[in-house]
């Protein structure tokens, strides 16, 4: 009732606590070590401590107010513990004090520099930590109406496809001097971080449960979105110009669409993370990319100049090269035409490079595409399919590729595909909150992407033709760009290695509206006049790939064509190519048949061009055939071949 529920739940729960007269205590997520660490103890003279305290609850006094504020420690320990967690943090607490901003905050002493900076990204956007924090306004502190004071607040999470509301109480851990252990604000009675970051801990388990991961997750939470990793080849991007513009309009075209862009430094062998560079940078931090411009200056230097504005959300600005603070480029351009051209600074802690040097120093990107803004990529709008799905014990958890013998029985996703690009995006369950467990390591995951018959409606039996693969990583969110050939496809969701288990969403994104569906039966179910037929015995696959030679009738003089393969009663009819002699069909047909023997036939048009008729026999390998086009009129004398491929297997050895 108090985890992760819907917004009602909180107002419920406030009102309820309004009514007792008592601040809320979250049953939970406690104020006690187990919320806090589970390798290792808590500092000598943490407590946990409210910004403020009730006006007239039964924690604490007025007077008893009063007398705590004058026997605040000095130094640990304590002799009198309750006496210093009945204190408040400050006297006048806020949520916000003007506005939200990345100078907010500061990490404290957890290892989550990932998360740290992920949030300094939903700072910058209103409409993404109005998200995340709803109902601001109403959640802030009130000295005009104490009374509505609750000690309750409630943040959202997106995970694996839901908003997730998380209720906390706002009893944070403080040190022994007074200050807030983690997460904090630059102003002091300032609270939204500290308890952005409490609630994210609960979510995950606990606060030390933060400790290593990747903004790619942290962004994913805070938006909803899809993070596309990019991985740059520095001595390639360094040798070819070409390659370096190229990304230089990928990230000013995502950045115009309001996408998140984070950046980092991988520490190579024997390098250590949040070591420092000679030019300031640091090994394994993210910085955020706040603008991308290409700019043409007014004195001087080069013709163009191609910078990214970056944010160090630690609020030191650490570059020491070009267009650093205090450098010789600056020294040459007016304030006033910084700002004409867009080369201002508006936080601590942002700076300006040039994209060669970015390219440079950097090694890996994340782009978050905001996906409610229906604008992930050009100025088209990008539409979503998803479908939930689990790798099931025994049944569907087959492994990669490499496990020939169980990868296919991996779960199977179906879908259309136009000539088009698509954005295919495998997301796993969270893992971190079992870490108490001693378990919470994501499983490597990927997918493979196979092209199968157009009339395929039952699972795949046989690996044919791969279309696309990703890459497999222990990440919780895999992705992948591709541009897919029209046709049917079959996506395989899988982990590395077989016997794996747990839940997946898979989600795609098309300018055109895709429908996912999951295979789950062998054989394709029967209609219901094929149910007094016999059952199917064989399967016959008709591979029909190109033709050449044909020629237009005399009576039209056109040169449209289109295919049709017949068997038995099932015809399956290509896309017509238009003014073609030579069209690359690549139709790739199936036929379960009831009637072993029986004739196919292919390549009809309104004025017939051609026919030819192939026999398969039972049972087939595949077979690949070159055959003459007969039956038809057309104004030469060759009337054209087809090349197809056949295979047949009796159905029921093969499934």
């Amino acid at each position: 009732m108090y985890g992760f529920s819907c917004p009602g739940d909180f107002h419920q729960l406030r009102r309820a606590c309004l009514h007792r007269g008592a601040l809320f205590k979250d049953p939970l997520f406690p104020a006690s070590a187990q919320s806090l660490f589970y390798r290792r103890e808590p500092p000598l003279g943490l407590t946990w401590r409210r910004p403020r305290v009730s006006a007239a609850g039964p924690e604490t006094s007025p007077n008893h107010h009063k007398q705590l504020l004058h026997t605040r420690p000095s130094s640990p320990p304590f002799h009198h513990t309750e006496l210093i967690k009945a204190l408040p943090i400050c006297k006048d607490p806020r949520l916000f004090v003007d506005g939200i901003s990345t100078r907010d905050l500061h990490q404290g002493s957890l290892g989550n520099c990932w998360m740290v900076a992920a949030i300094s990204c939903l700072a910058s956007e209103p409409s993404l930590w109005k998200k995340v924090i709803p109902d601001h306004t109403d959640q802030e502190w009130s000295p005009k109406h104490p009374d509505l004071y609750a000690g309750i607040f409630h943040f959202r999470f997106w995970r694996l496809g839901r908003w997730l509301d998380v209720v906390v109480d706002d009893r944070l851990p403080v040190s022994w001097d007074g200050v807030l252990l983690f997460c904090r604000s630059a102003t002091p009675r300032e609270f939204w971080s500290a308890l952005l970051e409490k609630a994210y801990a609960k979510l995950n388990g606990c606060y030390e449960a933060l400790e290593g991961g990747n903004t790619t997750e942290a962004l994913i939470d805070f938006t909803g979105g899809v993070s596309e990793p990019l991985s740059l080849d520095r001595e390639a991007l360094s040798l070819h110009g070409d390659q370096r513009r190229a990304l230089f309009h990928t990230l000013a075209e995502a950045h115009e669409r309001k996408a998140l862009i984070t950046c980092s430094i991988r520490p190579a062998e024997g390098e250590a993370v949040e070591s420092v560079l000679d030019c300031g940078l640091v090994r394994g931090h993210a910085y955020g990319i706040t603008a991308v411009r290409k700019v043409r200056p007014q004195t001087g230097g080069k013709a163009r100049l191609f910078m990214v504005r970056m944010r160090n959300p630690w609020g030191s600005t650490d570059w020491t090269g070009a267009w650093s603070q205090g450098s010789p480029q600056w020294q040459q351009m007016s304030r006033a035409e910084r700002e004409k051209i867009g080369l201002g600074v508006r936080d601590v802690g942002e700076f300006w490079m040039e994209f060669e040097d970015f390219c440079h120093y950097f090694t890996d990107v994340v782009v978050c595409r905001l996906l409610e803004r229906a604008l992930l990529w050009s100025s088209y709008h990008w539409k979503e399919a998803r479908l939930y799905g689990e790798w099931a014990p025994r049944s569907r958890c087959g492994g990669c590729i490499n496990h020939r013998k169980t990868f296919l029985h991996n779960p199977q996703v179906k879908q259309k595909s136009k000539e088009e690009e698509v954005l295919i995006c495998l997301q796993q369950e969270d893992r971190r909150v079992r870490r108490k467990d001693g378990e919470g390591q994501n499983l490597p995951i990927g997918f493979e992407v196979l092209r199968v018959e157009v009339n395929r409606c039952s699972r795949v039996q046989h690996v044919v033709e791969q279309a696309a693969s990703s890459v497999y990583m222990d990440s919780r969110s895999v992705t992948l760009r591709a541009t897919l050939p029209p046709g049917r496809y079959v996506v395989l969701p899988t982990t590395f290695l077989p016997g794996a288990t747990g839940h997946f969403l898979l989600r795609l994104f098309s300018l055109s509206r895709i429908r996912l569906r999951e295979l789950r039966e062998d054989l394709p179910p029967p209609s219901l006049l094929q149910c007094f037929l016999p059952e199917p015995s064989v399967v016959t696959t008709v591979h029909l790939q190109r033709a050449s030679g044909l020629s237009a009738p005399k009576q039209t003089g056109a040169l449209d064509v289109y295919a049709i393969v017949r068997c038995e009663n099932d015809a399956i009819r290509s896309r017509v190519f238009t003014a073609d002699g030579n069209p690359e069909f690549n139709l790739r047909t199936i036929f379960y048949r009831r009637y072993p023997g029986i004739w196919s036939r292919g390549l009809l048009w309104d004025s017939l061009l051609g026919r030819a008729r192939l026999h398969t026999a039972e049972p087939e390998r595949s077979r690949g055939r070159v055959i003459d086009l007969r039956g038809g009129r057309s104004r030469s004398g060759c009337r054209g071949r087809i090349i197809v491929e056949t295979s047949s297997s009796v159905c029921l050895t093969d499934l």
